[in-house]
């Protein structure tokens, strides 16, 4: 594969997260830092503004490791699937595409999972007064493990109940809660994730 470079030697590389495949950043990649990147196995660009070539991360520690380049059917535009250490965005944000120019009906996502967990996390390290997720750590794993027994009960009656909203909504309360307890546990959502993934494969 040759990948086309424009007449400047760039070509747009659209940086993704690997795991709940939200856009990042757009970015450029040189020869040069394409090659890099293939190398140390994490990215690096070049700063038009700049002129120069930069490693993501290499100030901040916000690194991006590299699971997969794909090219698209012109080999003119890269997409780059990462794991992110941390914001994309040089604001602090952890994509940099913020600003909702046309929002036309508001659709689920599985960001939805990784919005939660950071939520979660938060809630662990600041343990806000009143918050009912800080109440869950305070009272520890017995509290926790008990909710998930209560929340997975629901969830099947509203199951032989055959009523939709009610299983949705029940379903959402064991999953909130499974979460607590593997932030409890200090197990990533992401290692979960893996073995569905490997389990998808077989």
């Amino acid at each position: 594969m040759t990948i086309r470079f424009d007449d400047n030697g760039l070509v747009p590389a659209i940086v993704q997260d690997a795991r709940t495949k939200e856009v990042l950043t757009l970015a450029y990649m040189n020869e040069e830092s394409l090659e890099k990147t293939k190398q140390t196995g994490e990215t690096w660009f070049y700063s038009r503004s700049r002129q120069e070539l930069w490693h993501k991360g290499a100030t901040s520690g916000n690194t991006q490791r590299v699971m997969s380049i794909t090219a698209d059917c012109d080999q003119d535009t890269l997409v780059v699937s990462v794991i992110p250490n941390g914001p994309a965005c040089h604001t602090g944000a952890r994509s940099c595409f913020n600003e909702t120019v046309v929002e036309n009906e508001k659709v689920a996502s599985v960001e939805a999972i990784t919005r939660l967990e950071q939520v979660i996390k938060t809630r662990f390290v600041e343990k806000p007064d009143g918050a009912y997720t800080t109440y869950l750590f305070e009272k520890g794993v017995d509290k926790i493990g008990k909710k998930i027994g209560e929340e997975a009960t629901e969830v099947v009656i509203a199951a032989k109940n055959n009523d939709a909203e009610e299983l949705s909504m029940e379903a959402a309360d064991l999953i909130y809660h499974l979460m607590v307890m593997l932030e409890n546990q200090k197990v990533p959502f992401a290692n979960v994730l893996e073995i569905l993934e490997q389990r998808a494969s077989k």
